[in-house]
């Protein structure tokens, strides 16, 4: 955590898979190629139209996000309706970790959730900043039908998670969702470790799921980071020494 299974291990060759029956069914869209990404689909716009229509985002005034291109319409459509969005920054590097979009107070909400945009018109805040999140809406390359998630591999959308619930911004009751094509669910299951976060809601252009087998981690895995990842990610060293000195 952040951990990497690479092109190597049953999620690698899952992810494979997945990335070439996007590309050879016609289904990807911009950027391309859809490998080595959480990818782009058609049909993104709908799927996004059909988690608006769920009941736990219309409950939802604070939002974290992915950036990636198959949620940027997800992104807008918050704005638009008077969310709040939290998004990341990339791999956590900055003490101040996470960009506020606020409705509120910008103008351009087309620019302002953009991979590019959300760091020119975001405001950077620490996670002191940070609002309650409601709704979480991660990005995937595949989901199983009982919610286990597949990222890119890299490990960070769980980090994230883990963040989250260990500043008590999140917890066992917040919603997990993600916006898949049809392409992207899996009828097999896979081996989820503990850090997993589980997908309450799983939602494509067509269909909505809610797996109820899931759990969600309690927080951090200081097990799984090393001294290295630790200096990389200052709100880990900073959440760490504090635990030590409690």
């Amino acid at each position: 955590m952040p951990t990497s299974d690479g092109a190597d291990g049953e999620k690698g060759a899952i992810r494979e898979r997945i990335w070439d029956d996007l590309e050879d069914g016609g289904v990807a869209r911009f950027p391309f190629p859809p490998h080595g990404r959480i990818p782009n689909f058609a049909g993104a716009d709908e799927a996004a139209d059909r988690l608006a229509d769920q009941p736990e985002w219309a409950a939802a005034e604070a939002i974290k996000a992915n950036p990636d291109a198959p949620q940027l319409p997800v992104r807008r459509r918050a704005l638009r309706e008077g969310k709040t969005v939290y998004m990341a920054v990339p791999r956590l590097r900055e003490e101040r970790c996470f960009l506020k979009l606020d409705p509120d107070v910008l103008e351009d909400y087309d620019a302002a959730t953009t991979v590019s945009g959300s760091a020119e018109h975001g405001e950077q805040v620490g996670p002191e900043a940070v609002e309650e999140i409601d709704l979480i809406v991660s990005g995937s390359v595949a989901v199983t039908e009982t919610g286990d998630r597949i990222g890119k591999g890299e490990g960070y959308s769980d980090l994230e998670y883990a963040v989250l619930r260990e500043l008590g911004l999140v917890d066992e009751s917040t919603t997990v969702a993600t916006t898949i094509h049809d392409r992207q669910l899996l009828e097999e299951g896979i081996s989820a470790g503990d850090h997993d976060v589980s997908m309450d809601l799983v939602v494509t252009p067509e269909t909505v799921r809610r797996p109820e087998d899931g759990s969600q981690p309690e927080g951090i895995d200081w097990e799984l980071l090393s001294e290295e990842r630790l200096a990389e990610i200052p709100v880990l060293k900073r959440l760490r020494d504090a635990r030590l000195e409690e």
